[in-house]
């Protein structure tokens, strides 16, 4: 059985024009999840923030969410994450730019900077919506790691809860697996039938990890495997774009250093021109 994945969820608040939608986007999840929510003010308490934050809570007291608020000043980074480190957060949410500007992506924004630091998962919403809009297509990386299994399970988890229609495991298969140079219609054939080798053989890992997962979050969503060729991260980016998911599942990236920053890789793509929410498993 797949254990819950997400006990406390959290999100840094602003009081902006996004606020109220933000708000909603992360009750309906803390209510989805069956989880308790915790928002993080980077600024003092003041009688009007707090009237601002009931009323739009409000709406959701029927449905007895449970929610706690923490005001605290302070750079908003380290606030965001002690904050999440103190009240055991296991899903933060965040507001993030769907495109960072080249000086942004050098120097780093609050969200590449959180991204980079959170000991929790991370859920990055580009579009968050007042109105509830359905989750109908989720893709999930299906990259060959140790991290990869949980990531599946923990996808099939929330296709369950948020009722998700279809399910794209997508495999990247780096293009240096392919050694042939192409310069005839022999190598041409020779280049097809090395790329079918390879699809098949993800298509089989990806199938052994689905059939440890439980029936009860694989009967209702359609499952699709995806193997695709090309730059790691950038690829499954562009995928989730074209094919309109709603939501990207990525594992954690690991540890970065200046170098990786410069010349980004893997989850680096996808924060630079983010294609749809992300959510990165931790």
């Amino acid at each position: 059985m797949i254990q819950k994945p997400f006990k406390t969820i959290g999100i840094g608040i602003a009081f902006s024009p996004n606020l109220k939608a933000n708000l909603y986007e992360a009750s309906r999840l803390a209510l989805f999840f069956e989880c308790k929510l915790v928002l993080i003010h980077v600024g003092n308490e003041s009688e009007d923030k707090t009237e601002t934050l009931e009323k739009i809570l409000n709406t959701f007291k029927k449905d007895h969410l449970e929610y706690e608020v923490i005001f605290k000043p302070g750079d908003p980074v380290d606030v965001i994450l002690s904050a999440s480190e103190e009240k055991k957060v296991d899903l933060l949410i965040i507001g993030a730019a769907k495109r960072e500007k080249l000086f942004t992506y050098y120097v780093g924004s609050i969200a590449r900077k959180i991204t980079r630091k959170a000991k929790c998962s991370l859920l990055l919403l580009i579009n968050p919506s007042i109105e509830r809009l359905p989750c109908q297509h989720i893709v999930v990386n299906g990259l060959e790691d140790p991290k990869t299994e949980q990531t599946i399970e923990t996808a099939f988890y929330i296709g369950l809860k948020l009722k998700a229609e279809k399910l794209t495991i997508v495999e990247e298969i780096k293009q240096n697996e392919i050694t042939v140079n192409v310069d005839d219609d022999k190598s041409l054939r020779k280049t097809q039938i090395v790329k079918e080798r390879l699809r098949n053989r993800e298509r089989s890992r990806i199938n052994h990890v689905i059939e440890h997962i439980p029936e009860a979050f694989t009967q209702n969503i359609v499952v699709k495997s995806q193997p695709i060729f090309g730059t790691q991260g950038y690829s499954i980016g562009h995928y989730a774009q074209i094919a309109r998911a709603d939501l990207l599942v990525m594992n954690a990236p690991t540890k970065m250093t200046f170098w990786d920053r410069l010349f980004p890789h893997d989850i680096e793509h996808i924060l630079t021109e983010l294609p749809t929410d992300v959510l990165i498993i931790q």
